[in-house]
């Protein structure tokens, strides 16, 4: 089965505690995808700099608005969360080039929407899927909070309860 080595690069970024179980969503995810399709990890660890420039964006800068979180209001800004991307084999010659979000493609032809088979994984493992937000639909995104709001990450946080590696200590 393909493995994306980008995906796994990401999943090193995200809070320790995470990593592993990450890892075992992503081998689940890559089992039921088969061959055809390629899930990977467009981001976990994203810095609170990058988060602001993101805001941003519809707001200040050009584009339409990808996010309601300011820097320091993301679980991506912990290592939490994860968004995701699928990418399809069109032509059968491992070359996954077509980037799709399409929800309702079924490219490994089992029966079973691609995405949906994605998300079934995350939440078997607990995760929270942005599809189902209230307000803001977030398709692509998963986040894990273990036991934590944004408020108590952040006052972690800014009160310098990291470990060496700038991960809150949670």
């Amino acid at each position: 089965m393909p493995s994306d080595k980008i995906t796994i690069e990401r999943i090193a970024l995200l809070h320790p505690k995470l990593r592993d179980e990450a890892l075992s969503i992503y081998e689940e995810i890559v089992e039921a995808l088969g061959d055809k399709v390629i899930c990977r990890f467009t981001h976990t660890l994203r810095t609170i700099a990058e988060q602001n420039k993101l805001y941003a964006i519809g707001r200040t800068t050009a584009g339409k608005i990808v996010t309601n979180a300011k820097g320091g209001e993301s679980y991506h800004n912990y290592g939490l969360a994860i968004d995701i991307v699928l990418m399809h084999d069109n032509n059968n010659d491992w070359i996954y080039e077509t980037i799709s979000y399409n929800r309702e493609l079924d490219k490994d032809n089992d029966g079973q929407k691609d995405w949906q088979e994605v998300v079934n994984i995350f939440k078997k493992y607990n995760w929270k899927w942005g599809g189902d937000f209230k307000t803001f639909k977030d398709y692509p995104h998963f986040e894990k909070n273990l036991g934590y709001n944004i408020s108590k990450l952040k006052s972690l946080y800014n009160a310098k309860k990291v470990d060496k590696n700038n991960y809150v200590l949670i």
